[in-house]
């Protein structure tokens, strides 16, 4: 778009105000019950959001807004209240009031509408910008460029972009909120884009220029380089300013609210910089802003893969992940409804992963209302059975770590993407690679932080499962020995424990007494054409009765050899995939292992030289993935799955342990548009067999498919469940009670 000055802005607009009718229609929200005993927002099931523009006081309907939010039975609802713009009368110096409010108090009445509808209000903030006013009587309060000139959004020029350790977060945003408590005593407070999850940015402002030269010794790197020195400084002293500043606010929200609390903006799924652990132990609520497939590519799972990213951290606190109505993508639409199959299976998947979900409208008159529906069907859907969404436990027994230091900083340089021999890898691919093998396995399985790493957290797990985690701390490794002394059994990929957290090579693999291999040479690769050889007959080869050869991964560490008696499979390397004439392998035969396979008692090791999970996601090759699902089941063998679900179809699942009783999630991928936004069109599959162990000494005495709406017949022999389901469109629960 061709961007505008603020005088242009304002001279487009309309030039009257529209108030809003004097009644407000009956409420048909659910009435509050008796004081909870827990903060109100650990109950919330339904959220919505209405972005206001500056322009919104001309026009917008207050009635008929609240109306629509009430018809979603949402628990509480986003407003936007100030900072970047005011929508309502503020008296702080230098908060930008809305050019258009006039002698309206949109947030006012707007939050008045929602209580006399029993809807809980949140204001929503935006700490990132201020307008031209505030930078001229403050200009320490503005990030600078390398060169002092001050940043600007690139998009509307006349905003300029705050500094995070300057007083505005201390003083000018505590007074915002300050103001707001004192006149509306909101529920909470939410910021817009603070401080994300993303990479740490460099500011050249003359107060951190000081703490640079104080706390550092020198200007960080713009880039991401966990490898500097510097760097490290600044990471830290970021991570301690973001608790500052979230505590800060969160004490300030109760100021006026007892029950109330500060919410941040988080959320980028697998993709993350800041330290989540960091975050969720100042973060009452984990809010992921995680609103749609913004890459073309993006696989549909993406939302699912957000909750389980949220609950390795917040250990069953709350959390919720926000669905765009609009146009995610590129280009994104902001006022273009998304397709109704794609935003509820967004929904579904918030929900199947333990997430409460937000749904999110930008703009107080569209002029698409396609999205409303969409909302509608489907909080009216949770509502109806809203105890079953309400989660004690996971009962997956297989755990799957999240390598936050490898995901964060394996690339450095300030991309997520690391060099490897002249090829560009994306850390993401080996959880991905992962990931895909597990749905396509039908696995159910939870996501564990790596800093969460100790016998407490992986005692309900009977296997560990690492996509390539180069980074991890000393005590990360001890945590995983101490896991398999225990019983459990461990898959490891490529350089795994090869570095420390901030990627400080070591001697040898971290668990080299587990793998059984040492680190032998540099990684080779990218090998275009080389194989992996089946030596011996194991049971990670089932299915591949028929080939002695596997395709090999990219990209290998070169290990010790094994002895004939231990290998399984060995390394065929890379030869010749073209002219035809010159295809033959140069040596067919090696004692270097592709695959290390260990068992002692009830433990059980496999670990890859290669990035098989990296290369399964980039290749799609079905064999890479079936050998990583066998292996899975090698691990797991002996232990009764608590589901299995046989027919076809691509699926994901989720099992909770509910409060009426049990849960079972069944979310349908299988579509043309799986990894290429946006589902347009949904393709019903079944019928699905289903086994479902419960507890042990748990009866059930009712199977219900919530959204078919209809009870199904079940079999149930000691703690094992037996029933079909006859088909899933997009997604359905089974409710065992």
């Amino acid at each position: 778009m061709t961007s505008m000055t603020r005088r242009e802005f304002i001279a487009i607009s309309a030039a009257s105000l529209v108030t809003t009718s004097a009644g407000e229609k009956p409420a048909e929200a659910e009435a509050e019950a008796a004081p909870q005993l827990k903060p109100w927002y650990t109950t919330m099931r339904r959220c919505g959001q209405i972005n206001f523009n500056e322009t919104d006081p001309l026009t917008m309907d207050v009635n008929a807004w609240m109306d629509y939010w009430a018809s979603l039975k949402v628990n509480a609802v986003l407003l936007n209240a100030g900072g970047i713009v005011a929508f309502y009368p503020t008296h702080v110096p230098y908060q930008h009031r809305s050019e258009f409010l006039g002698s309206r108090d949109l947030f006012g009445e707007m939050a008045a509408a929602a209580r006399a509808r029993h809807i809980r209000v949140v204001a929503r903030m935006d700490c990132n910008y201020a307008y031209q006013e505030a930078f001229e009587a403050h200009p320490e309060w503005f990030e600078r460029q390398r060169d002092g000139s001050p940043r600007t959004n690139s998009e509307c020029p006349w905003l300029y972009k705050t500094c995070m350790f300057s007083t505005y977060f201390t003083e000018q945003m505590p007074a915002i909120y300050r103001e707001i408590n004192q006149r509306y005593a909101p529920d909470g407070f939410f910021t817009n884009g603070w401080p994300s999850t993303g990479p740490l940015e460099v500011c050249y402002c003359p107060n951190c220029l000081k703490i640079y030269r104080d706390q550092i010794g020198s200007v960080p790197p713009e880039a991401t380089d966990a490898r500097s020195a510097a760097y490290r400084k600044f990471y830290e002293i970021t991570m301690n300013r973001i608790a500052q500043i979230w505590k800060l606010w969160d004490e300030i929200a109760k100021q006026g609210n007892p029950d109330s609390v500060y919410v941040g903006n988080l959320g980028g799924a697998f993709r993350t910089v800041k330290d989540l652990k960091r975050l969720a132990e100042v973060a009452a609520w984990f809010n992921a802003d995680n609103q749609g497939r913004w890459q073309p590519d993006s696989p549909l799972w993406m939302c699912a893969g957000q909750g389980r990213v949220a609950q390795s951290v917040m250990n069953g606190r709350t959390i919720t992940n926000v669905t765009g109505a609009y146009c995610t993508g590129q280009p994104d639409w902001r006022h273009s409804s998304k397709p109704a199959p794609e935003t509820t299976l967004w929904m579904a998947q918030t929900t199947a992963s333990g997430m409460v979900p937000w749904y999110h409208w930008l703009g107080g008159s569209p002029l698409d209302t396609r999205w409303r529906k969409t909302g509608r069907r489907f909080y009216d859907w949770l509502a109806a059975h809203e105890s079953h969404f309400r989660n004690r436990r996971s009962l997956a027994n297989l755990a799957v770590l999240y390598p936050q230091s490898t995901i964060a900083f394996y690339g450095s340089h300030g991309t997520h993407e690391r060099q490897l021999n002249g090829t560009v890898i994306d850390p993401v691919d080996y959880l991905q690679g992962l990931y895909y093998a597990l749905l396509e396995g039908r696995f159910l399985f939870d996501f564990v932080h790596q800093e969460n790493l100790s016998p407490d957290t992986l005692r309900p797990y009977r296997a560990l499962l690492i996509p390539n985690a180069a980074y991890l701390r000393d005590d990360e490794c001890e945590a995983i020995r101490q896991f398999v002394a225990s019983g459990g059994s461990v898959l490891a990929t490529f350089e795994t424990s090869r570095y420390n957290e901030w990627g400080e090579p070591r001697e040898d693999f971290g668990l080299r007494d587990l793998f059984g291999v040492s680190v032998a040479g540099q990684v080779i690769g990218p090998a275009n054409n080389s194989y992996m050889r089946i030596d011996r007959m194991h049971p990670v080869f089932a299915g591949f009765h028929d080939t002695t050869i596997l395709p090999g991964p990219e990209f290998r560490v070169t290990v010790s050899h094994l002895p004939p008696d231990l290998l399984y499979a060995s390394v065929v390397p890379a030869y010749p995939a073209f002219p035809p004439e010159m295809v033959y392998p140069r040596i067919p035969n090696t004692q270097e292992p592709a695959a290390v396979f260990q068992q002692e008692g009830a433990s059980r090791i496999v670990y890859f030289p290669g990035d098989v999970d990296r290369t399964a996601w980039r290749s799609g090759d079905p064999d890479l993935s079936r050998l990583i699902a066998n292996s899975i089941r090698w691990l797991m063998a002996g232990n009764t799955p608590p589901v299995s679900v046989l027919g076809k179809g691509m699926l994901e699942l989720f099992a909770w342990e509910t409060e009426p009783g049990f849960a079972l999630h069944i979310l349908n991928y299988t579509n043309p548009n799986m990894t290429r936004a946006y589902v347009r069109e949904l393709y019903p599959i079944g019928p699905l067999q289903v086994e479902f162990t419960l507890p042990a000494g748990k009866r059930i005495s009712r199977l219900e498919a919530l959204r078919a709406g209809r009870s199904l017949p079940f079999r149930q022999t000691g703690s094992l469940v037996q029933f079909d389901v006859p088909s899933v469109l997009d997604y359905e629960v089974l409710a065992l009670t």
